[in-house]
């Protein structure tokens, strides 16, 4: 308080050529002094109703707010930078696992591609022996034709050849011989 009547004792000293209007300063009539008079009134009515203080409180409040707001924002940063780090955590653990999966299904892959080339080679050499069988089996075929086409050919032929040299005597000769042999195996 003492400095705002200061203040306003130097204001009123500065204000020298209001105070050199004619007639008495301090008076009713004179404007300037009633202006001065309503101004320090209502300066002593803000200060009377403690306005300054209010004001005060109202912008400490105002402060006070704004602080627990700076520290609720900090204190969501640090949870978001802690959910941040645990969804980083988990998105390289996730990654370490998919990598280990796809290092587990290559490695499956490689043993199927080769269990299957086994299994291929396995089943070439089958078809291979089974090749060879129906080769060796046809050759043999082929070969009991040719014997029993030579069989017949030559039957045939000793069958010619034994009709021109025979002569019934001779044929009735070898029907009696034969029977004889069999009787004598039959007894």
């Amino acid at each position: 308080m003492k400095r705002f009547l200061t203040g306003l004792i130097l204001t009123l000293g500065a204000a020298g050529p209001a105070l050199a209007a004619p007639g008495a300063f301090i008076s009713l009539g004179n404007t300037n002094f009633i202006v001065l008079l309503a101004f320090l009134l209502f300066v002593g009515v803000i200060f009377r109703l403690k306005v300054p203080g209010m004001i005060g409180g109202i912008l400490d409040k105002r402060a006070d707010g704004i602080q627990a707001e700076l520290d609720e924002a900090r204190a969501l940063r640090e949870d978001a930078q802690t959910i941040l780090a645990s969804y980083e955590r988990k998105q390289k653990e996730v990654q370490e696992q998919a990598d280990r999966i796809v290092a587990a299904a290559r490695e499956d892959a490689n043993l199927a591609a080769e269990q299957a080339r086994e299994e291929l080679q396995k089943s070439i050499v089958r078809r291979l022996a089974a090749a060879q069988e129906q080769i060796a089996s046809a050759q043999a075929s082929a070969i009991k034709e040719v014997r029993d086409q030579a069989i017949t050919i030559a039957v045939a032929a000793a069958g010619q050849i034994m009709a021109k040299q025979m002569t019934a005597a001779k044929g009735n000769k070898m029907i009696d011989e034969a029977i004889a042999e069999v009787e004598v195996k039959l007894h």
